[in-house]
């Protein structure tokens, strides 16, 4: 069975955006969400700049009881599902709850409270022999990423199958992925599926300090993501969650849903190479493209704009040019291409599901956002990256792609 599958619904929980018409309104008007980190005191960090998320979760409609629960990071996917939901008017208590399920992505998972709950347990690092009774009553929650699908799952009484997928920084777009053949298989009528992630906290600063992959723009920080610019010097830290409603499209219609789009396909692939290296020529990249092209049942010229990976690194710059002109050939320098890091920092796993939140969006308004910061070309990064200004065109398919350490390469096609 391969049931067409709809996107229905959007939630979103991003640096300068409480929801997904603040999101929409930051991307259109080039704004960054850039700044220096205030959730921890940064002071002797090589990077101390990040995109963080202005989140109170009493204003957002979490009770105590919840904040108490959840880690930070599972409290933007839950804010984020149940905008998705209401944006989607679909009341999940009159569905069938073994046809609603659950996919939802994240990289790495309750670091916010683990490191902080260390911290007390260990004085500062200074015990080796912990003391457990300074730890929090939840703090076996964040030991487990699976509490992500889990929390939401009951959220909304889904008792279909129920994931939660941790593929680094693609995990947004697998956990979409997977939502949306759970769908088209016909397990599946209504899939929650997302990604989210509250990485920035001393621990995770320090691992991307360590191998020099973010930037040190730390002096200027609103104009510190700048992919494929000459100039860049890595990414910029991000947080945040997003969650769309994949529907049978049937389903969708017999219920009078507004459909924004139809998923066409996905594909990932790994390159079996490096931890955090990638290869010069994109090939797995391209693969994966090339793939989810063929689901959809169209070529690369088909494709009106390619939401980029396009986290500011040197060698992720420039492999995912050189896959994008690989998979769609003469066409890749004909169609627009940005990244929304620019405005809205890298949040490792939720980013997928942040961006393609971005390109449901842009096919429902017929806007491109833009790459901000991007002022100097790189010759080796020589396609078309929307510099600085939001671009009217019509639009009928986009597709977005991500990279991630480990190898894991992945496409997404919006119709």
């Amino acid at each position: 069975m391969n049931r067409p599958v709809a996107v229905t619904g959007l939630g979103v929980v991003a640096p300068g955006g409480g929801d997904v018409p603040q999101f929409w309104d930051l991307l259109t008007s080039g704004r960054t969400a850039t700044r220096g980190i205030t959730l921890f005191d940064p002071a002797g960090y090589r990077s101390r700049i990040a995109a963080e998320c202005d989140f109170d979760p009493a204003r957002h409609g979490l009770d105590e009881q919840d904040a108490q629960r959840a880690d930070r990071y599972v409290q933007f996917a839950k804010v984020a599902a149940r905008e998705a939901l209401d944006d989607a008017g679909l009341d999940p208590a009159a569905e069938d709850p073994w046809r609603v399920g659950v996919s939802l992505g994240t990289a790495v998972g309750g670091t916010t409270r683990l490191e902080h709950d260390y911290v007390d347990v260990s004085e500062h690092g200074a015990r080796w022999d912990v003391d457990h009774t300074r730890a929090g009553g939840q703090l076996h929650r964040a030991f487990q990423p699976s509490a992500l699908a889990g929390e939401v799952a009951e959220q909304v009484g889904a008792g279909g199958p129920v994931q939660t997928v941790s593929t680094g920084c693609t995990s947004g777009l697998d956990a979409v992925g997977y939502g949306f053949h759970s769908v088209a298989e016909g397990r599946l009528d209504v899939c929650l599926a997302g990604a989210s992630d509250s990485p920035i906290s001393p621990i995770t600063v320090a691992c991307f300090d360590a191998i020099k992959a973010t930037s040190a723009r730390n002096d200027d920080p609103e104009h510190a993501s700048r992919p494929f610019d000459a100039d860049r010097d890595g990414f910029v830290m991000g947080e945040g969650g997003a969650v769309l409603v994949l529907e049978d499209l049937a389903h969708a219609r017999a219920r009078g849903a507004r459909v924004y789009c139809r998923i066409g396909g996905y594909a990932t692939y790994g390159n079996a190479y490096h931890m955090t290296g990638l290869t010069r020529e994109g090939l797995e990249m391209a693969k994966s493209i090339e793939d989810a092209l063929d689901q959809a049942r169209i070529d690369g010229s088909d494709v009106d704009y390619v939401n980029a990976h396009g986290s500011g690194t040197q060698q992720n710059d420039r492999h995912e040019t050189a896959a994008v002109k690989r998979a769609l050939g003469p066409h890749a320098y004909e169609v627009p291409m940005s990244s929304i890091k620019s405005m809205v920092g890298h949040s490792l796993g939720a980013i997928g599901a942040i961006e393609l939140v971005a390109c449901v969006l842009a096919l429902a308004r017929q806007v491109v956002p833009p790459t901000a910061n991007y002022e100097k070309p790189d010759p080796v990064c020589d396609l078309d990256y929307v510099p600085r200004t939001a671009r009217s065109m019509p639009l009928r398919t986009v597709l977005s792609v991500g990279s991630g350490f480990g190898g894991f390469q992945s496409a997404v096609v919006l119709r």
